[in-house]
């Protein structure tokens, strides 16, 4: 499994420097990496039916208690099928849909990154690898929704998107932490018998609210859920891909993986119920306002995950065998709706519902694939869909107290979810073909058919139930710590008040839909509260905090370094001050301090001369001499303590320092006086002030009993265990490793940004 998760990323490395030979009809063969996948997780669905689960470790961090632990179970697996399946189907697409795209190549290189760490995010059964690839989807998401990076809302769209699941992944790593500390591992599947215990610790509420702020942020659940429907900017490619089958369903599958170790709680299942019901309503209501193919559709997207985690929320075997099910139901689609908008868009150049219509005269099959879509998200039979919405209402139908409630907001929100889904799938394909729209022809093959391929799924998988029933729903079910023996998925439960519902369902939404059409009127009237939306409350918070910010750093950093230097002293001065005057005791025994030594009143004479000279002289190079002097005597000092390595160290930084300032500092004019004797009597305090808390801090620790445990522990296994004498650097490169290599990766990344700053070349328009 791992290679598979190293197959994605290795590709889109491989394009780094074969990317040139992608960008024509070759480009095609890069679909071969999700078809290649597809199959290799194919062939586990036997094995996952009978009620096996297939795990490998890799050690990579033990020492935390962080490997790459992979488990293949049923849910796993049925994420694994879609993110490969639905992959496949839109890199065949894109080769098509952004033919001759300058930068396809690079586009190819992100998908394949995100495809990539989907299928690790989905496999991992340690946590904090899995918030590895959490990030890895949200930095690969960023590069696909700003893709079309000349245009500013492709920008700002994909910072959105980075910050509101940036937020989220942070929230997880906290959240993973404490369960780690909690349980005392970052395994998943050993902790799935430890609920009990967690769910008694004091910290359960907390944790919960963590994992809820990771899954919501990243699955768009109310109030995040903006994020979305700005992204929708990105290419068509990416809105499938994302938008119906992986991304946004990470969140949703988090909380099934979780379900298990933090669910059977009312703080998890009433908060799913309330934001699952709240974000489908209030989704849903949206799409009855928008005129934009792809917002139709966002809004949609956000109103069925809010029913998955409605239905997660409830916890019962039907819920869970409906959500199983909705799943799958959802990724068809509104993954073939999804290409269908782009195949609009691309052909006639307006995704404009209020002027569509007409296209099946020239798109015929594309509009075949949109009617079946369109029925099987009204669950129409005899599609996939009805029998998604037939559980999905038996579920909230026998749900205790709140059963009539539930069930109501249910079938709202599947009523106007029908609407949607024939505005999108349908009403493009209907009616007379307006003139402007003669001319357009059927696009390649290679766009049309992955729409129509995933359409047919709707309709087979309706009619033959039993083709995903043993091999994807039950095992996935069980998966979640259920009994998923006894589901039985039937296009045809009989005449019963779930029928009735579905009748209702189907009839009000047709009624809805020939009555009530897309305006532009209704755009503009749904506008007018856009002022009360999270959106505009986040970004008026951002507003606020940018100013504030800027206010902030122009009141401290106003370009003086005499300025920044004062300023972190006084605050040192004062924080450190405050903790020495209330808590330290000074019992320093003087007497066993070693007599000063000639040498040492020597040269620490040599110094304050050469200190008071630097403060007082009107010359820079004599202050830069006297400068390289006071960093001579220190280096004696070391000598004369038995620090050579420092010593030698010191005098490099020195030499190099006092040479570098000589040949920077020779051709400026001649010494300026650019201080007032006030500015220089505040100094001198300041630097008083400051050496009497260092000083005072040093005779605190000296009066602290020495504690040599880990200075002797380095001593005794630098040899032994890294093979290396100077213990020094012992510690920097092997027992400090990692913190090197991270203070390495921080210089290179600023490096590189440094490099593109220097090469970049902003149009006026463009400067801010």
């Amino acid at each position: 499994m791992l290679l598979a998760i190293l197959l994605g990323f290795a590709f889109s490395i491989f394009l780094v420097f074969t990317g040139k030979f992608f960008k024509g009809r070759i480009s095609i063969l890069a679909a071969g990496i999700p078809l290649a996948l597809f199959v290799y997780f194919a062939q586990f669905i036997g094995r996952i039916s009978d009620g096996e689960v297939i795990t490998q470790f890799h050690s990579w961090i033990p020492a935390f208690g962080v490997n790459l632990g992979f488990t293949l179970d049923g849910l796993s697996l049925l994420f694994s099928l879609m993110i490969t399946g639905i992959g496949f189907l839109v890199f065949v697409y894109t080769s098509a849909y952004l033919k001759g795209h300058k930068y396809l190549d690079r586009f190819y290189g992100y998908l394949s990154m995100f495809m990539a760490a989907m299928l690790g995010l989905v496999l991992s059964d340690n946590l904090i690898s899995l918030f590895v690839f959490w990030e890895l989807t949200s930095i690969s998401s960023f590069f696909l929704i700003g893709f079309n990076n000349t245009s500013r809302e492709s920008r700002k769209s994909a910072l959105i998107a980075l910050a509101i699941t940036g937020i989220g992944g942070l929230s997880l790593l906290v959240g993973s932490i404490f369960l780690g500390s909690i349980t005392g591992t970052y395994s998943i599947a050993e902790m799935l018998t430890m609920n009990p215990e967690i769910a008694s610790n004091p910290y359960y509420i907390l944790i919960v609210a963590l994992i809820f702020g990771a899954a919501f942020t990243k699955s768009a659940q109310f109030p995040f859920h903006f994020w979305l429907p700005g992204a929708m900017k990105a290419p068509t490619p990416v809105s499938t891909y994302l938008h119906s089958a992986t991304m946004v369903k990470a969140g949703i599958y988090l909380l099934m993986r979780l379900t298990p170790v933090l669910g059977d709680h009312e703080f998890w299942n009433t908060t799913l119920i309330i934001v699952g019901a709240i974000t489908m309503v209030y989704s849903a209501i949206h799409t009855l306002f928008r005129t934009d193919l792809k917002g139709v559709l966002a809004y949609s997207t956000i109103s069925a995950l809010g029913i998955l985690v409605f239905l997660i929320g409830q916890g019962t075997v039907d819920a869970l065998t409906a959500a199983a099910v909705f799943i799958i139901v959802h990724a068809l689609y509104k993954a073939t709706l999804f290409l269908i908008t782009g195949i609009i868009d691309h052909q006639t150049g307006t995704r404009d519902t209020t002027v569509l219509r007409g296209l099946r005269k020239v798109l015929f099959p594309v509009a075949i694939a949109g009617f079946l879509a369109a029925l099987s998200s009204a669950g129409i039979p005899p599609t996939i869909g009805f029998i998604g919405k037939e559980l999905t209402y038996e579920s909230t139908f026998h749900f205790g107290n709140m059963a009539i409630l539930l069930t109501g907001l249910i079938v709202i929100t599947k009523i106007l979810l029908l609407y949607a889904g024939f505005v999108a799938g349908i009403k493009p394909f209907t009616g007379a073909l307006p003139e402007r729209f003669e001319n357009t022809k059927m696009p390649s093959f290679l766009m049309w058919l992955p729409p129509v391929i995933l359409a047919v799924g709707c309709l087979v998988f309706g009619i033959f139930p039993g083709l995903i029933e043993g091999s994807l729903v039950k095992p996935m079910v069980s998966s979640m710590g259920l009994d998923g023996k006894d589901i039985h998925l039937k296009l045809f439960h009989g005449f019963n008040v779930i029928l009735l519902l579905s009748v209702i369902t189907i009839a009000l939404g047709t009624v809805l839909y020939f009555t009530l059409k897309p305006t532009k009127k209704l755009e503009a009237w749904i506008a007018k509260f856009e002022k009360f939306s999270p959106q505009t409350i986040v970004t008026n918070s951002w507003a606020f905090f940018f100013k504030f910010s800027n206010g902030w750093t122009n009141l401290f950093q106003n370009g003086y370094l005499r300025n920044y230097v004062a300023t972190i002293m006084v605050f040192t001065i004062a924080l450190t001050g405050y903790s020495l005057f209330t808590t330290a005791n000074y019992a320093v025994d003087f007497n066993s301090f070693s007599p000063i030594t000639f040498y040492e009143a020597a040269t620490s004479l040599v110094m304050l001369v050469a200190i008071g000279y630097t403060v007082f002289t009107r010359s820079r190079l004599a202050a830069v001499a006297s400068m390289g002097i006071i960093g001579y005597a220190i280096c004696i000092l070391f000598v004369i303590y038995s620090a050579p390595d420092l010593a030698m160290t010191q005098f490099s930084i020195d030499t190099l320092t006092v040479i570098l300032f000589v040949l920077v500092l020779y051709k400026l004019p001649k010494y300026l006086k650019l201080s007032d004797y006030k500015m220089r009597i505040r100094d001198g305090v300041l630097s008083l002030a400051f050496g009497t808390i260092i000083t005072l801090l040093i005779l605190e620790v000296l009066a602290e009993p020495v504690n040599k445990e880990v200075s002797d522990y380095y001593a005794a296994n630098a040899y032994i265990l890294a093979h290396g004498k100077n213990v020094v650097n012992v510690i920097l490169v092997d027992f400090r490793g990692a913190d090197t290599m991270l203070e390495i990766s921080v210089l290179a990344i600023a490096a590189i940004g440094v490099f593109a700053l220097l090469k970049l070349r902003l149009k006026k328009s463009d400067q801010r």
